[in-house]
């Protein structure tokens, strides 16, 4: 099953709260999408809530992670982090779990 970092829970957390409220309201959303030239491609989705059918991963802050089945297949053994560039913007990183 995916895993969350810390970092990536509270990033998620920031994204889902709504006009700076302590609550966060939905998740993120993760989907595979089919391109004829590239494959499937990971798609990445801020929503209120998730799809039927998707597994649904909850961190101990609260943040939630949706899964659409082959994502879910796909992310099965990866780690969400999150990484800062040097403008200081923070982008999800995906990384094999016990590295």
């Amino acid at each position: 099953m995916l895993a969350v970092t810390d970092a990536a829970a509270q990033a998620i957390g920031a994204l889902t709260s709504q006009n700076g409220q302590q609550e966060a309201e939905g998740g993120l959303r993760f989907s595979l999408q089919s391109s004829d030239d590239a494959g499937a491609q990971l798609a990445l989705a801020v929503t209120k809530q998730p799809e039927q059918g998707d597994q649904v991963v909850t961190t101990d802050n609260g943040a939630s992670v949706y899964l659409e089945r082959a994502a879910a297949e796909f992310l099965d053994d990866k780690v969400l982090d999150v990484q800062q560039n040097n403008e200081g913007e923070i982008a999800f990183a995906l990384a094999p779990q016990g590295v």
